[in-house]
């Protein structure tokens, strides 16, 4: 059909769809002219239609970080509160926990630090809180290094004879104290003495931290000499096995030379001095 045939009615609608096309493209064309910011027309004064918004400068809100909305990072998952501590790892096939409690103290952990380091061995070292706090840089040194550092208290009190609010204090101020300085909390707790008690277990537990005691005790904290400490650690090994020593609480010296001697006969033995994950106990 030619467009002179067709009904009146139907080149009316076909108008109709004319304008509006012609409109919707004037608008567009009005869209593009006002975001592009500073846009003249040809004669040097403003295009037609509405001007453009002059750009915003950031505000403070919006240089923020958006904490407050979105997902929130979910707390560490909290480990089952204990009726006894752990004494043993399982599963650690040649491979055993050097453990160190009490300090730090410069006297002993640096030496202790650079033997293990010699060796390229990884250790454990329960600090309590007040010597954290006196000797920053030895936690340091010792992240740096590899080792892991457990919460042994602020103080070293004995804690059965604490209240429940008094345990919490030891242990969370030890908690903040190595958070602040290493950038993470603890996740091991040992209890000073080796006296654990119900309230020790469960607020250990809430703080996100697994109860670790010893399977070898080398008793150096008697001093009974270097020797002696070397044929209690060699004696006691075995896979999963976790060594009691110390690094501060008196004179360590003799602890500091065992660990010279037995370290490397531990590793010529095929033993790996390693440190374990909270999460795989």
């Amino acid at each position: 059909m030619k467009d002179d045939q067709m009904p009146p009615g139907r080149r009316a609608l076909l108008r109709g769809a004319v304008v509006v096309g012609l409109a919707a493209a004037t608008g567009c064309a009005g869209t593009e002219h006002a975001s592009t910011p500073g846009r003249a027309a040809a004669s040097g004064a403003p295009a037609a239609g509405p001007q453009a918004l002059r750009p915003r400068k950031p505000s403070a809100y919006r240089l923020r970080p958006m904490t407050g909305y979105g997902p929130q990072r979910g707390a560490p998952a909290r480990p089952p509160v204990r009726r006894a501590p752990i004494l043993r790892l399982p599963g650690r096939v040649r491979s055993m926990v050097l453990s160190f409690d009490d300090g730090p103290d410069p006297r002993y952990t640096t030496d202790i630090l650079r033997v293990l380091r010699r060796h390229d061995a990884r250790a454990m070292f329960f600090v309590c809180g007040e010597m954290a706090a006196a000797h920053p840089d030895l936690l340091r040194a010792m992240v740096d290094d590899g080792h892991v550092i457990g919460n042994h208290t602020w103080s070293h009190p004995l804690l059965p004879r604490l209240s429940r609010a008094s345990i919490r204090r030891q242990m969370e101020r030890t908690c903040d104290i190595v958070d602040a300085t290493v950038g993470r909390p603890p996740e091991w707790f040992r209890a000073p003495y080796g006296a654990w008690n119900r309230a020790a277990f469960e607020l250990g537990a809430e703080l996100g931290m697994e109860p670790l005691a010893w399977t070898v005790d080398t008793l150096d904290w008697r001093t009974p000499g270097t020797g002696t400490i070397v044929r209690r650690v060699l004696g006691g090994a075995g896979p999963g096995v976790v060594v009691l020593s110390h690094d501060a609480g008196g004179d360590r010296s003799q602890s500091v030379q065992a660990l010279r001697a037995y370290l490397p006969e531990l590793l010529d033995a095929g033993y790996r001095l390693t440190v374990p994950s909270r999460h795989r106990v």
